[in-house]
């Protein structure tokens, strides 16, 4: 039956109308985002003549030489004296943009700010901060130290974006607390760096500030969620920052760029003030720590940051100061290792630096033992999946209302999904497709009770772990670390490769990165045989991703039982130690 002109009329128009409020709100938030952009672009030409400014009154400075500091080198000239604070701070601003400076000792690395596309804010009150500081009285830890920070580690003043185009130009009231704390101890804000809109990847890409890339090699991901923070640090452009770990976030930016960072236990230093990507769940458990280029710079961060002021200011943070018996012992430790966790096959470099490392350890007098991995893909689709995802993905959902969606975020439309129609694609992938087929069937909406029951596996889970363990008579785990870093854009197809480091997010226990290695010719070899555990697509696409990887960095994982982070760091620092002295990592 046709419609009448008239009715036919009334529905073109409605339809129309329609289209022109969704182009309008759709242009309107457009609009925003490039007014961001603008605004970041000002933001970097300020930086810039900041270091003009500060270059043309100091032509002398030797900036090389101050770059080449190693923390607590660089804290100690800050400390007495020796080394004017406003030098360092024009230093890294100067290398975090380095354009302005032709440095030939950075060929490569300059430009960081243009070319990584790293940092989203120049916090110019740093300027200010720095004029004001004298060196009187009792010094921070971190005094005069320019430390970087994620876009979601709130700032006075300033936006924690979380890429999401609601959140630009509304400036946080106060500083989390780990900002009070750091700048109690002396540290200097001064930029935040970019991240994947809603944090929940390990990529680094948003419709704001756009894709950042990493400082080694352009074509590759510097990981996520903490990826401008990685490339930054990377790159030389900062010697300290701080990020968030919820599945790797610290972890993978680190091995990616070649650096080290390090997840405490979650409730050890504070979250207050610290935007979470999905708030409110609680199976997986999210951490701020430290990133840097060495093993003694986390130690120092933990050293400064686990201090009065921060328990003070946070109640929930238990009040353990930094061990430094613990962290200084030289007694030999008896380690456990594995060498893949039969979910992800690792690449041939991660599973050479697993076997090197181990070796070294021997050799140093230390006892490895073999550490039995159970259920990985059980505790993964389970505990992971269905527990950060448990209400199905309707709060994280929640968040793209009336946003533009970043198109790498394929699993949108799984959330959006009923779970009578997820029941149904679970079934009929899982013959062939079984991967697949569990993140389906994890993503449903839960009841309270399927909830609390979750909650009741994952402890008695971390306790059959733990037992594990202590039967072993273990001190540290020496684990696999996803690596080489992954090409641009490969890191969203691949969200099952985060098995190695959100396993440590579930169990909370510390763990951090080192570097160790760098990918060779026979590893690339060896790549071609690659084939993964379940033969699925998502193997095919890693074997992919791997590829054209020499000359990369490769790391591995330390892991400690909960609380026990200064041992966790000795390990780190030993394992670093190790592989330096081996020439294995330069």
């Amino acid at each position: 039956m046709r419609l009448p002109l008239p009715a036919l009329l009334c529905c073109s128009a409605a339809s129309l109308l329609l289209l022109l409020l969704r182009w309008r709100r759709r242009s309107g938030l457009w609009r925003k985002v490039r007014a961001a952009r603008q605004r970041q672009e000002r933001s970097l030409v300020r930086m810039e003549m900041a270091v003009q400014r500060f270059r043309e009154q100091h032509p002398s400075v030797n900036v090389v030489s101050i770059l080449k500091l190693p923390l607590p080198e660089l804290t100690k000239k800050l400390r007495d004296g020796s080394l004017p604070l406003e030098h360092v701070f024009y230093a890294y601003v100067g290398k975090a943009l380095s354009h302005l400076w032709a440095l030939p000792a950075f060929p490569k690395a300059l430009q960081m700010a243009t070319e990584t596309n790293c940092i989203t804010e120049y916090l110019q009150e740093s300027e200010t901060q720095v004029q004001k500081m004298k060196p009187v009285g009792k010094l921070g830890l971190l005094y005069g130290v320019p430390v970087s920070l994620k876009d979601s580690i709130d700032c006075q003043g300033h936006d924690s974006t979380l890429g999401f185009i609601r959140n630009i130009n509304k400036p946080v009231a106060e500083d989390s607390v780990v900002v009070q704390v750091l700048r109690r101890q002396g540290a200097i804000p001064f930029v935040k760096t970019n991240v994947p809109q809603s944090l929940v990847s390990y990529d680094c890409n948003n419709l704001i500030f756009g894709q950042t890339f990493n400082p080694l090699l352009y074509t590759r991901s510097p990981g996520g969620s903490t990826g401008g923070e990685g490339a930054l640090i990377g790159g030389g452009g900062s010697i300290l920052g701080f990020g968030t770990d919820l599945g790797g976030s610290l972890r993978f930016p680190a091995a990616f760029c070649g650096i080290c960072a390090f997840k405490p236990t979650g409730n050890r230093l504070s979250k207050k003030g610290v935007v979470s990507g999905i708030p409110g769940q609680k199976a997986v458990t999210a951490a701020v720590g430290p990133m840097a280029k060495d093993v003694e710079s986390l130690a120092l961060s933990m050293r400064a940051l686990l201090c009065e002021d921060m328990f003070s200011l946070d109640s929930s943070v238990p009040p353990i100061p930094f061990n430094e018996e613990v962290y200084s012992s030289t007694q030999p430790l008896r380690i456990g290792y594995y060498e893949t966790d039969f979910f992800t096959m690792p690449s041939p470099a991660m599973r050479r630096a697993i076997r090197e490392t181990k070796q070294l350890l021997e050799d140093a007098g230390h006892t490895l033992v073999p550490f039995e991995l159970m259920n990985v893909d059980y505790a993964f689709f389970n505990f992971c999946v269905k527990g950060v995802f448990a209400d199905g993905g309707a709060s994280f959902l929640r968040k793209f209302k009336g946003e533009l969606e970043e198109s790498s975020l394929g699993m949108l439309w799984l959330m959006k999904s009923p779970n009578w129609l997820k029941n149904v694609l679970s079934w009929i992938t899982k013959p062939f497709m079984p991967r697949f087929s569990a993140v389906l069937a994890s993503m449903r909406a839960n009841t309270v009770d399927q909830v609390w029951s979750l909650h009741c596996e994952i402890e008695e889970f971390s306790q059959q772990f733990t037992a594990q363990w202590k039967k072993l008579n273990l001190d540290v785990m020496l684990c696999p670390m996803l690596g080489p870093a992954l090409g641009i854009g490969y890191p969203p197809k691949l969200s099952v490769a985060v098995s190695y480091t959100m396993l440590y997010n579930a169990l909370d226990f510390p763990a951090g990165v080192v570097p160790v290695t760098m990918v060779t010719d026979e590893d690339e070899e060896e790549l071609k045989d690659y084939q993964g555990y379940f033969r699925d697509w998502w193997d095919r696409t890693m074997a992919k991703a791997f590829r054209g990887s020499v000359g990369l960095p490769v790391s591995v994982q330390c892991v400690a039982l909960p609380w026990q982070e200064e041992l966790c760091l000795r390990f780190m620092k030993e394992v670093e130690t190790l592989a330096l002295k081996n020439n294995s990592f330069i």
